[in-house]
């Protein structure tokens, strides 16, 4: 059983947070803090990601949303001044720890961008990128992991004749769910989505909502997204950030229809945001 550790300060969770099959979180938060130089982003966040679902981060722009995010694969290391306090674990271990090894870290936790990011490669070579960094794999076991990769993005039977092509000749929709197919063709654990659809248009948007409800169960999935709807219709919990504060955490059906904290409800009902 999963049960998040209460918020500091003013956030409140919910005590039967459980994740159902029993198994641990991937990712744990404990006063997790992520400094840009003297600017506090990500603060004190205490928190389990239940494994194998869905969790959304909601919160208004700048409330360190996509900080939080990028913090649990590494992605901030990027940026100069960065820094971080308190501890972030993944399947136990600490993922600023100095043994922790990025490149692997980065493989087990797949990362998909607002805006599809496809190499300007051919549609085969963008899924099979992944495999030939981390193995050398043989070309049937590529061949099978591209299929396999593409069934799972729902895009192999729209691109099973064109592999040969440049990925950029795809839709923008066509495109994001490559970019998911490139992401899972390494077979992740966890699998980060950073406003995954706020470049796209509402059916592009639609087959990615459906896309991560098929995953759901696969693997566990953390989206960030600035739309309310779209956290209510996609995600199993959710957590709302403010300031770069934890507010509130609970299953999504309870926080959006029975907010513990002002603060949620204000933001919910669109009195600020």
């Amino acid at each position: 059983m999963i049960e998040p550790s209460p918020a500091p300060g003013s956030g409140r969770t919910d005590p039967q947070l459980a994740n159902e099959e029993g198994r641990r979180a991937h990712v744990t938060c404990q006063n997790f803090s992520f400094y840009y130089g003297d600017n506090h982003a990500v603060k004190s966040v205490t928190l389990d990601f239940p494994s194998y679902q869905v969790t959304a981060i909601i919160g208004p722009s700048g409330c360190g949303k996509s900080t939080m995010l990028r913090s649990i694969n590494r992605m901030n290391d990027l940026i100069p001044g960065g820094r971080t306090s308190g501890r972030l674990l993944f399947d136990g271990q600490e993922v600023y720890g100095p043994r922790l090894d990025v490149v692997t870290l980065r493989r087990r936790i797949g990362m998909v961008f607002q805006k599809p990011n496809p190499f300007p490669k051919s549609i085969f070579n963008n899924i099979a990128y992944g495999r030939r960094l981390h193995e050398s794999p043989g070309k049937g076991e590529l061949q099978a992991t591209v299929e396999r990769s593409l069934q799972r993005a729902g895009l192999w039977d729209e691109v099973k004749d064109r592999l040969d092509d440049n990925a950029l000749s795809l839709s923008g929709g066509q495109q994001q769910r490559l970019c998911i197919a490139r992401a899972l063709a390494v077979d992740p654990e966890v699998l980060l989505m950073d406003e995954p659809t706020s470049a796209l248009d509402p059916r592009a948007t639609a087959r990615i909502e459906d896309l991560i409800a098929e995953l759901r169960g696969r693997y566990s999935i953390i989206i960030v997204t600035h739309n309310m709807q779209q956290a209510a219709r996609v995600s199993d919990f959710t957590a709302f950030l403010y300031e770069g504060n934890l507010i509130e955490y609970g299953p999504t059906a309870r926080m959006f229809t029975q907010p513990r904290e002002k603060r949620t409800e204000d933001y919910m009902t669109g009195r600020f945001g």
